[in-house]
């Protein structure tokens, strides 16, 4: 059974179904300023990979081969990982502390899913296949690209970034669209 608004407990406790804490619409501004900010650096970074991660595959100079893979990586783990955490961090403010919720709406739903899969993606993918790509170019200089491993590898971060970068275009687009609207929750009686 649930009670609504204003209705008391067995123990005479009048329930209240407002929140504890609710952003202000500034404080609500300011949160949603940062989340796209991290939204663009972390979207802009990945496309930047991605095209140096294209350029990774002609070159003729070993120390420009490994330079690339060290880039790659750098961009990586100073840009991508921390906005990835600053877009999760507000993402999570702004569901919590304002009327989007969690589960409200579908658009907020497949926005999770979808991060959620960048994210494991990266870690467990594209993160290993950068640092396996940039210790071989590192040690076998262009004969890396000899080597089935960094070849895997480099192209791995090659497709992985297109598959990144298209998946936040449409994390993007969704934000700016929201389409499907609210879900209708059943309340029990």
């Amino acid at each position: 059974m649930t009670l609504g608004t204003s209705e008391e407990t067995p123990l005479n406790v009048k329930q209240s179904n407002r929140k504890l804490f609710k952003l202000s619409l500034q404080q609500k501004n300011w949160v949603l300023a940062c989340h796209i900010g991290f939204a663009a650096l972390w979207t802009g970074t990945v496309l930047s990979m991605f095209l140096i991660a294209l350029r990774n595959n002609s070159t003729a100079n070993a120390d420009i081969l490994f330079a690339l893979n060290s880039v790659i990586n750098l961009l990586d783990d100073f840009i991508v990982i921390p906005a990835a955490i600053g877009s999760v961090v507000t993402a999570t403010i702004l569901c919590w502390q304002t009327n989007y919720g969690f589960f409200k709406f579908y658009w907020v739903m497949i926005k999770w899913i979808l991060t959620t899969g960048l994210i494991i993606f990266g870690t467990f993918w594209l993160f290993p296949w950068g640092n396996t790509a940039e210790a071989i170019a590192q040690s076998e200089g262009l004969g890396a690209f000899n080597n089935s491993i960094y070849k895997f590898d480099a192209k791995g971060v090659l497709i992985g970034s297109v598959i990144q970068v298209s998946l936040l275009f449409i994390i993007i687009v969704i934000s700016t669209v929201k389409p499907w609207g609210r879900r209708l929750i059943k309340v029990k009686d």
